[in-house]
């Protein structure tokens, strides 16, 4: 069986095309092994936690194989649809993910595009099968790291805004986290936690109290947290457009990072608009799939930051084309991830390979069973970032007791 392929020989062959394109490279290096391989099945087992977590398999010759994440909470159906796909890869080479993810598109039945949870999943697999193939990290692979870390930011947030001891609380357990997180996402949902429970959903507009409330909540979270910690306000897509630059206008002398989703999800003017009025940057993409769902918020310059989620937008590939699209205008990227630590180190890889890339979400580095899904000697979020490896593929491997211990129900080992 031939070996793979030799890191002096990766380099050679990098240096060799230092003007061409990573694709270019990527094709040039995977051209000797080209048709070694097969793929042989792909796999699917669910953990539960606080989300359920979908973790994909895809299977090869001679040992090897490829670990990704496709969605998980809401999760209804991806494990069904990851299956469904199946056939689509069977006795495919698996060094070919471009071909794989385009021609699935052309599917009569259309049915790709909308599988395409299931379809990101799946790519991300196949991302880390040639890694291990070709012998290089994924990062590599997508053209290199622009950086040997990535920050990373998670979803503390004080029990009561509006209370100062609260966010003092707040602030201390945040700066004793061992995960060292230096960046925290909220809503302002915490600023009177009485009416947050009989709160109007159908509502898109804030009383003047309200928004005096939520002035006063990150005036007293920045009091608290100092200006060595980066905020971000949350929304659920929740507002209309007047509402959502009068959130801009309380938030702005707290300098947020960012204000995250605060309209419908889709383009419309109203974004522009939005972006145009606001003094604090607007961030939104987690629901947004494919190049052709972030088009028009890139070319008309109606978001500040985009924020895709790699399971949601078809992969590594189509999430990095996305990218290199927003460079073009100035937008920078930060990543949605509500994933478990695989999707978490998957992304990490991701994230270094793209040049203007600000943060990644986590809802891992609690010092949790969760911490501890993949094997290692040391915690994987380390004075808030994550630390790259020179590992083939995405680096990781499973823990094979904790995942056993956290199945879903009626879930096996690899199913």
């Amino acid at each position: 069986m031939r070996k793979s392929v030799d890191r002096r020989r990766f380099l050679k062959t990098c240096t060799g095309l230092a003007g061409a394109s990573f694709l270019a490279r990527y094709r040039a290096l995977a051209a000797p092994e080209k048709g070694r391989l097969k793929i042989l099945d792909i796999r699917v087992m669910m953990l539960q936690g606080p989300r359920t977590y979908t973790l994909v398999k895809v299977e090869s010759g001679a040992g090897l194989f490829g670990i990704g994440e496709a969605y998980g909470s809401p999760g209804v159906g991806v494990k069904e649809q990851v299956l469904a796909l199946r056939e689509d890869f069977i006795g495919k080479d698996p060094l070919e993910i471009d071909v794989l993810y385009t021609t699935l598109g052309r599917r009569t039945d259309g049915s790709a595009h909308s599988l395409m949870r299931a379809v990101s999943g799946i790519e991300m697999a196949l991302w880390d099968l040639a890694g291990k193939i070709l012998d290089v990290p994924t990062a590599t692979l997508l053209g290199g790291r622009f950086r040997e870390k990535v920050r990373m930011y998670d979803h503390a947030a004080p029990r009561n805004m509006l209370n100062n001891a609260s966010c003092r609380e707040w602030a201390q357990r945040v700066r004793s986290n061992p995960s060292g997180f230096t960046a925290h996402k909220f809503g302002f949902l915490h600023t009177d936690p009485a009416k947050d429970k009989a709160r109007d959903l159908a509502n898109r507009v804030l009383t003047t109290r309200e928004l005096a409330q939520i002035r006063q909540g990150y005036e007293n979270c920045r009091e608290a947290i100092g200006w060595d910690h980066d905020i971000m306000v949350h929304c659920h897509w929740e507002y209309d457009v007047r509402t959502a630059i009068q959130i801009a206008e309380a938030i702005a002398p707290m300098k947020p990072l960012w204000l995250e989703d605060p309209l419908l999800v889709d383009y419309s003017e109203s974004w522009k608009r939005l972006t145009e009025s606001s003094a604090v940057p607007i961030c939104t993409g987690e629901n947004l799939s494919r190049r052709q769902g972030f088009k028009d918020f890139i070319v008309n310059s109606a978001c500040d930051i985009l924020h895709p989620d790699l399971r949601n937008t078809g992969g590594f590939l189509e999430t990095k084309r996305i990218a290199d699209m927003a460079e073009v205008w100035g937008i920078p990227i930060a990543t949605h991830n509500t994933g478990s630590l695989v999707c978490t180190m998957a992304t990490a890889q991701w994230g270094a390979s793209i040049r203007d890339f600000m943060t990644c979400e986590t809802v891992t580095g609690k010092g949790d069973w969760m911490d501890k899904v993949i094997l290692s000697d040391k915690p994987p979020i380390r004075d808030g970032y994550i630390w790259l490896t020179d590992k083939p593929g995405l680096g990781i491997e499973l823990n094979p007791d904790v995942v056993r211990a956290h199945l879903a129900e009626g879930e096996n080992w690899w199913g």
